[in-house]
């Protein structure tokens, strides 16, 4: 990596002038987008920077994920003590959606979803998320129909269909 550093003010209105040192990141093969890390501590180094961020990486994918799926700090929160209320539970609820497929994940292999246009080597929480609700929803919406009136029979193999195909929509 070839890096370059410098201090700078960096300014937002009606904020003032904060002092910060800047850390530009280049690749010189190309195989990655330049970068740029602002940190407001000007006596800092710029390795010292950047292995702050690479640590800080796992928590940045944590809320991005969250931002994703769950809607976290979107329009559906309008004010500041709907955010206050909701995004610790949602942060709560990506923790047990994860340590349930855990749970899960002991008995049997992880599917990793693949698509003609994408394709991945390692799971993203919507393949948790839908490996969460394809255990959930047979047993808590299909388990038991009201009265004989409302039974159909469905082979087991498109009944597993539906939920997988269900599970990765919703």
């Amino acid at each position: 990596m070839e890096i370059a550093t410098g201090t700078a003010l960096w300014y937002q209105s009606p904020i003032p002038p904060v002092a910060i040192r800047w850390v530009l990141l280049r690749d010189p093969k190309g195989q990655y987008e330049p970068m740029a890390l602002l940190c407001t501590d000007q006596q800092m180094d710029a390795a010292q920077i950047a292995s702050w961020f690479v640590l800080r990486w796992t928590v940045e994918v944590t809320f991005h994920e969250v931002r994703t799926h769950l809607g976290v700090e979107t329009q559906r929160q309008w004010s500041d003590l709907e955010i206050l209320r909701t995004t610790p539970a949602l942060l709560g609820l990506f923790s047990l959606v994860t340590i349930f497929a855990q749970q899960l994940l002991e008995r049997r292999a992880f599917p990793v979803r693949q698509t003609a246009w994408y394709t991945k080597t390692l799971p993203t929480f919507s393949d948790t998320l839908a490996l969460v609700r394809q255990h959930l929803w047979p047993s808590t919406f299909f388990l038991v129909s009201s009265s004989d009136a409302d039974t159909v029979q469905v082979p087991r193999a498109l009944f597993e269909r539906l939920v997988d195909t269900l599970a990765l929509a919703a």
